[in-house]
């Protein structure tokens, strides 16, 4: 890169765990340019050239170097460079290619009444009590009860998923180097938890989402390996991603009780808030990329090798395309909360259902809810969202 045009840019440190990528630095720094420079290379912090560098052909994923990043080389980040997420070419499309059956349409029209199930069980044991610790008491279960609905197992199985889900997580956090022996055993106790259901269900096959991936691997296209990784980032990024969303949603719409009254009149909206969520709060605050060869973009010189973090609230906040504001009535240009280009999340279909379920359903059963005493917070970086999020709500009839 040009080390000149490099010293005129600004500085960001994602690795500083106070860092917030919702922060006026990060809104100083778009306004000057579209990237600047950090301890692991650049951050991308504009919508167009986000949107063109996530298909850019001298780009390639970039997350499988986080270890490397990191100085972690355990279980979790050999597991990590392995995945479908962060490999590319020819195994890439192979791996998206099997695992897409199992992810269908077809199969989350199947599971939106286990959704709606779950959220009103969930909501029904405190919703008379007025509060509730968001994420211990709806957030966690829901994600994890929806996982085990997919994976066909019983809900009493949530806990143990969550808490590894949760451990798991902390390897995508910037305090990586300090959690690993942590998420290390959390995967171990997850890839045991796949082998049974995989031996389960070999014995027993069904018309499900464990089944269609066991199909995919008996013309020794996926090995077994690869089912397991397969199984394992699925049940992982399911509960992670989907708990954090959820309670960033929560937090957004208390920042923004117009909305939630707009949402609870409107259930219609509930699909088109899961997007404005994602877009102004996404828990996936980047998406990663790494030169495989020098090039240069809009003027700048980028050697191989140079690591991208491409900020994706960042470029779905950016002035020259978007209104500011969160409104859920809103038509506004797709955000990068999935990603984008051949490595958009093959979950997606599943999260938007599930997480449009609970939103609708949330926003006619919990009226004007507010916090109730101190939250706690993942790092503003790399994964984040609430650990706690107390909250008050009026009860039915109050």
């Amino acid at each position: 890169m040009q080390s000149d045009k490099l010293a005129e840019a600004p500085y960001l440190d994602p690795a500083d765990p106070s860092f917030s990528v919702r922060s006026e630095a990060v809104r100083a720094a778009r306004s000057q340019g579209w990237y600047a420079h950090t301890p692991y290379g650049l951050a991308v912090l504009r919508y167009d050239a986000m949107k063109e560098l996530l298909l850019h052909p001298a780009l390639r994923q970039g997350s499988y170097r986080w270890p490397d990043h990191c100085g972690a080389t355990g279980l979790w980040a050999q597991w990590w460079k392995r995945i479908m997420l962060n490999v590319e070419g020819a195994d890439h499309a192979r791996l998206r290619r099997l695992a897409m059956p199992a992810f269908s349409q077809r199969l989350v029209s199947t599971l939106i009444p286990d959704f709606q199930q779950l959220c009103d069980a969930l909501i029904s044991a405190f919703e008379h009590d007025g509060r509730c610790e968001f994420m211990a008491d709806f957030a966690e279960p829901y994600a994890a009860q929806v996982i085990c609905a997919l994976v066909g197992v019983d809900a009493d199985e949530s806990r143990a998923l969550t808490e590894q889900a949760v451990q798991m997580g902390m390897a995508l956090s910037v305090t990586y180097a300090r959690d690993e022996a942590i998420a290390d055993a959390a995967i171990s106790g997850m890839f045991a938890f796949s082998e049974r259901v995989v031996a389960t269900r070999r014995a027993a096959p069904r018309d499900d989402f464990i089944t269609a991936l066991i199909g995919a691997s008996t013309d020794e296209r996926l090995s077994e390996q690869e089912l397991h990784d397969m199984i394992v980032l699925s049940i992982f990024g399911g509960i992670d991603t989907t708990r954090n969303q959820l309670g960033l949603a929560m937090a957004q719409f208390m920042d923004h009780p117009d909305q939630w009254r707009l949402l609870a009149d409107n259930p219609d909206l509930a699909r088109a808030a899961v997007e404005e969520v994602m877009r102004t709060r996404p828990t996936v605050t980047w998406v990663t990329r790494e030169a495989v060869e020098d090039f240069t973009y809009n003027g700048l010189q980028i050697a191989r090798g140079t690591t991208l973090h491409l900020f994706s609230e960042s470029a779905a906040t950016d002035p020259a395309h978007f209104s500011p504001g969160f409104d859920i009535a809103a038509k506004r240009k797709p955000h990068f909360g999935f990603g984008g280009g051949r490595h958009h999340c093959i979950g997606s279909p599943i999260a938007r259902g599930d997480m449009t379920e609970a939103l609708k359903m949330l926003a006619q059963r919990l009226p004007n809810p507010r916090t109730d005493g101190v939250a706690e917070w993942l790092p503003e970086s790399g994964n984040t969202g609430p650990l706690r999020l107390p909250i008050r709500f009026d009860p039915p009839g109050g």
